[in-house]
């Protein structure tokens, strides 16, 4: 019975294509809309944890100063002596690399890029998870007495080398000419929306000595060892900063220490909540669709009470009138599920290669939007069902 029921429903489906196709255009959007959104706010969250670990892996940020921007200039930069201070006190710890950032015009031959560049010891590399493409990276003998050598990003390379390899050539930054010694491989973007392949890295010293004008450190990128607790390590540390700088009982540290684990769950629970946001307001567009198939089920049992009078006339009972227009109200909106199953993902392949992300297929939603597709035909076309089998035989057979 239940396949006849069936084959009577996708006959009344064939029957009017046109209108058929257009009833579960709600249907189609709504599913096609809510799996688009989730799939790319998931490619999105993959991406931000992406770019936070590529920052390096087991990374503590210290910065002094208590907020970004404007109001942190206050507060004292650190020194070399707590540079090696952490070093020597903090068994945890791989590497401590110390940085100062300043902007600086790079010049080579008729090219000129406008860039950040940073003075570090060769331990920048190890910290940032950096990778060289050529070259090499600082010798000791040229972090002591501040040599003019550098690294650059990718981003450098292409403005200033177009597609030549830099590597021993020189750049000019500002007065001074600087041998380029290592091209780094290329980061991307951050998960802050930074470029940091716009980079030139120069020996601390000379950093400090040519652009800066003083021996500060404006930054520290410290590196916990694998297997080392990232929580003990961040204690241990603003314990010791606030020692060295005097920082009483009860007041405020007047530094930050930044653990990437944050950040990454900090920016990931933004872009889930997004998700959520977008596919509910995705889903809406199901409910339009459900109440679509609803009002078109109507005017079907008005246009076949005749058909619906001879069926119960011969003998058909209520429950299987009913059960043929419910089928037919769920293969309506499964069909509408399907198309809209498709049609995500074909939109979502091209949307994730358009915004740079990974395409992430997840079979829970997809799965998840096919049983509310439907669900919203069991809910929104069991009231024409009802009404077409409480129809009085009858009445039904009169009807023109």
């Amino acid at each position: 019975m239940l396949w006849n029921t069936l084959l009577l429903a996708l006959r009344a489906i064939r029957r009017n294509l046109l209108r058929s196709f257009l009833t579960i255009l709600g249907i189609v959007i709504g599913v096609a809309a809510v799996i688009t959104m989730v799939t790319l706010g998931n490619g999105a969250t993959r991406s931000v944890s992406d770019q936070i670990a590529s920052m390096g892996s087991n990374l503590l940020l210290v910065m002094p100063g208590q907020r970004f921007g404007p109001g942190s200039e206050g507060a004292a930069p650190f020194k070399s002596s707590d540079v090696e201070a952490i070093r020597s006190q903090i068994s945890s710890v791989g590497v401590v690399a110390p940085a100062v950032s300043k902007p600086a015009t790079a010049v080579y031959q008729a090219n000129n890029w406008s860039t950040i560049v940073t003075g570090s010891s060769d331990e920048y590399f190890q910290a940032g998870n950096w990778v060289l493409a050529a070259g090499r990276t600082f010798s000791e003998a040229e972090e002591r007495a501040g040599k003019t050598v550098c690294v650059i990003g990718e981003t450098v390379r292409e403005k200033l080398f177009g597609g030549q390899n830099p590597v021993g050539s020189d750049i000019r930054i500002k007065q001074f000419a600087c041998e380029v010694i290592g091209l780094l491989k290329p980061k991307g973007q951050s998960a802050m929306g930074s470029d940091q392949d716009d980079i030139v890295v120069m020996p601390l010293r000379t950093v400090q000595r040519r652009l800066a004008g003083s021996t500060d450190i404006t930054r520290l990128s410290v590196s916990v060892k694998a297997g080392a607790s990232i929580d003990a390590a961040k204690r241990q540390l603003s314990e010791l900063l606030r020692e060295r700088r005097n920082i009483g009982a009860n007041e405020d540290d007047d530094f930050r220490v930044m653990d990437t684990r944050q950040i990454a769950e900090m920016l990931t629970a933004t872009t889930r909540i997004l998700t959520m946001l977008l596919g509910a307001v995705a889903a809406v567009s199901l409910l339009v669709g459900g109440i679509g198939i609803m009002n078109i089920m109507l005017v079907s049992v008005t246009e076949r009470t005749r058909e619906i009078g001879i069926r119960l006339a011969i003998g058909a009972l209520e429950r299987e009138v009913l059960l043929q227009f419910l089928i037919e109200a769920v293969v309506l909106a499964s069909l509408g599920g399907l198309v809209g199953i498709a049609l995500a993902t074909a939109a979502s392949i091209a949307l994730a290669s358009v915004m740079q992300i990974p395409y992430l297929f997840d079979p829970a939603i997809n799965i998840l939007s096919f049983l509310f597709s439907a669900g919203i035909g069991v809910i929104f076309g069991f009231f024409p069902a009802r009404r077409a089998a409480r129809l009085d035989p009858i009445d039904a057979l009169r009807h023109e």
